[in-house]
């Protein structure tokens, strides 16, 4: 697949990062979620526990194409409280029937990823064809760049959409 688009997710700035890293890699574009209401302060990082707590759909922006113009999307987004984080899930729930095949990227503390994966999993009502995840730590000290190198690389060649993959070579490791 040569036609993806990342979508990302960004609080912190660190998932948007990792996403530019990916596209930089892979030649691919990369399209937004913002909120409709900004998080700063401590009333907004207590509306990202909270959403994620009750995995609320808070109300988001999206500056992108539209995601049915391509092969497959990447969704990369932060892990909030082991969750999904909120603007991703409002997201996908209301882009599912435009998503083409998805894979997922997950940026977290250290764990949470595959709650994640399973919800938009759920949201979507099939499973993403690659996941995989990266710490905070790797992606501060840059380690985390070959593995999403072969990440970008096993969705470009990925041909048969009916597999999912989940090689154990990209999944975070232990710290």
């Amino acid at each position: 697949m040569n036609n993806v688009l990342v979508i990302v997710y960004s609080y912190t700035g660190t998932s948007r990062r990792v996403a530019e890293l990916l596209c930089s890699q892979q030649g691919w574009p990369m399209a937004q979620i913002t909120d409709a209401r900004p998080r700063s302060g401590a009333l907004g990082s207590w509306r990202c526990m909270l959403d994620s707590f009750f995995r609320r759909q808070p109300a988001i922006g999206y500056d992108g194409p539209p995601p049915s113009d391509f092969d497959a999307v990447v969704l990369v987004s932060p892990i909030w409280m082991l969750q999904l984080a909120g603007p991703m899930r409002s997201f996908v729930a209301r882009q599912r029937d435009r998503l083409p095949e998805v894979a997922v990227l997950s940026v977290m503390g250290g764990q949470g990823a595959p709650n994640a994966v399973a919800e938009i999993g759920k949201l979507l009502g099939r499973s993403p064809v690659l996941s995989s995840a990266v710490t905070m730590r790797e992606v501060d000290d840059g380690s985390c760049a070959a593995r999403l190198q072969a990440f970008g690389t096993a969705i470009a060649n990925a041909e048969d959409s009916h597999a999912v993959v989940r090689p154990v070579t990209l999944s975070p490791q232990s710290i």
